[in-house]
């Protein structure tokens, strides 16, 4: 089962037994995700990019999560699992996931899909029924590379204020370095916010901003293209942990603005 939010001429499809992803965004009858059962635009729940070797540490316990992408675990497990649709009109909807096995902590997750004429907004919290512990939330989207066959490819347009070095394990080092030239499977820091826009010559403009202050870009295969704007780094669990409280509950959103070129 899936929800369709429709606004103007933008269509949205989220497929909430399929780890409640965005599996199509059309711009007046045109695709902009990857299509497939993996791709579309999904939420990293409740970690992102890679926990180096599947741990984490909350106090003096370690917690070992299952190995998805060995050496690592990666972008959490809420992606995998059927979520409840909470609520739905014709423009936006809300949808529910109770964390469980094999995360050590209960708690609820909750994404808020809300469409616009020429915006899509995000929203993600997490909240916990008991004890506090470590989160992190965000999203990966498949940018297609190019929106129609023989078309120019996408270009990506950002300026960040560091980028983290990445280990041969591909792993943060803990080192800030200067941003790099792609191509990139990398995470880049924006302490004011993220903002990255996507332009398709002649075709489409979308600008990604969110409050988040982490992007991940992945450019390196042909099809599609990756912004990832999420709560902290990869393996952020362990170096640079945000407790999820009874009091405070981790909270991001996204928002995709477009402009039509053609």
């Amino acid at each position: 089962m899936s929800t369709q939010l429709i606004a103007g001429g933008a269509e949205v499809t989220v497929d909430q037994e399929n780890g409640c992803r965005i599996s199509s965004l059309r711009i007046d009858g045109t695709e902009l995700l990857r299509q497939g059962a993996h791709y579309g635009a999904f939420p990293m729940v409740p970690w992102c990019g890679r926990t180096a070797d599947g741990r984490f540490r909350d106090g003096a316990t370690v917690h070992q999560m299952p190995l998805n992408h060995p050496p690592h675990a990666l972008h959490g497990f809420a992606r995998d699992a059927p979520w409840r649709r909470a609520r739905a009109t014709a423009t936006d909807a809300v949808f529910t996931y109770d964390l469980a096995d094999p995360w050590p902590y209960p708690g609820r997750v909750t994404q808020v899909v809300e469409l616009g004429e020429d915006a899509l907004t995000l929203t993600m919290g997490v909240e916990t029924y008991g004890d506090s512990f470590p989160a992190q939330v965000g999203w990966h989207p498949w940018f297609l590379r190019s929106l129609a066959p023989g078309g120019e490819d996408v270009k990506v347009a950002f300026d960040a204020a560091w980028q983290e070095e990445r280990g041969e394990d591909h792993i943060p080092t803990g080192r800030r370095i200067d941003p790099l030239p792609g191509p990139w499977d990398d995470c880049f820091g924006m302490p004011y916010g993220v903002d990255v826009t996507l332009t398709w010559p002649g075709a489409l403009e979308l600008r990604l901003t969110s409050r988040a202050e982490w992007v991940v870009v992945y450019d390196e295969e042909p099809e599609a293209v990756c912004v990832e704007p999420q709560s902290g780094p990869p393996n952020g669990l362990n170096s640079l942990p945000r407790l999820v409280t009874p009091v405070d509950p981790l909270e991001v959103s996204t928002t995709w603005t477009w402009r039509r070129l053609g």
